[in-house]
């Protein structure tokens, strides 16, 4: 998390990790450095609008901000599971980002709230966010998190499909609900979200084992 340390980020707390130990690590985007352009010998011409002799500026393109669609297609091609986190970090920063100072102090505490283990209070606090913010996708996902702490798995199922609901491509979520469906022993359910955790980040950690294993034991497939 960067503007509030969230719920998720406490290893111990963070949403179904008993099965999935997930820890997302931050990584820095490696920065491209412009071109270096070899000076040429003899004299130099002439500039336009400038002194005689002085060297033409080389034009630069404007660089595009990086989205999230360009990040979920590194995402996707990603070659190992450090360079899927450093990745996945980047999105869920996008994520996090409220838009509302209010939001975000509210969250924060929220978080404290939660790291004491008052997840009722946390909760509470989450659902004066949700009135704000009601198209926040991470406010639904930290609340799920809290509730299924609680023991309250069918709320928390709720808030992961409005999750789902307002970004489809939020590959937590879908791997809490695998997790969920896995604990009521609804196994087909749980391997086709697993399956939409791997399309969207196929790196996710330790989830290609228990996909490959669910598959064969409900649909004989060797995946």
């Amino acid at each position: 998390m960067t503007a509030h340390a969230g719920i998720l980020d406490d290893p111990g707390m963070r949403l179904f990790a008993s099965l999935l130990a997930v820890t997302l690590g931050l990584a820095t985007l490696p920065l491209q450095a412009p071109p270096l352009h070899a000076q040429e010998s003899g004299p130099k011409p002439a500039v336009p609008g400038g002194r005689p002799g002085a060297p033409a500026e080389p034009k630069r393109e404007p660089r595009r901000a990086v989205s999230v669609d360009d990040l979920f297609e590194r995402l996707a091609k990603a070659e190992d599971e450090n360079e899927a986190k450093g990745i996945s970090a980047l999105i869920e920063r996008r994520w996090e980002r409220s838009g509302s100072d209010t939001a975000d102090l509210l969250m924060s505490r929220a978080n404290e709230a939660a790291s004491k283990k008052d997840y009722p209070l946390a909760i509470e606090i989450i659902d004066r966010i949700i009135v704000l913010q009601p198209n926040w996708a991470e406010a639904w996902s930290q609340r799920a998190t809290a509730f299924y702490l609680l023991d309250d798995p069918v709320s928390a199922m709720a808030d992961l499909h409005q999750v789902l609901k307002l970004e489809p491509r939020e590959y937590n979520a879908w791997a809490g609900l695998g997790h969920i469906y896995m604990a009521s022993e609804d196994k087909g359910r749980a391997l086709d979200a697993y399956r939409r955790v791997l399309k969207l980040n196929p790196q996710f950690p330790n989830l290609k084992t228990v996909v490959e294993r669910l598959g064969h034991e409900i649909d004989g497939l060797d995946l």
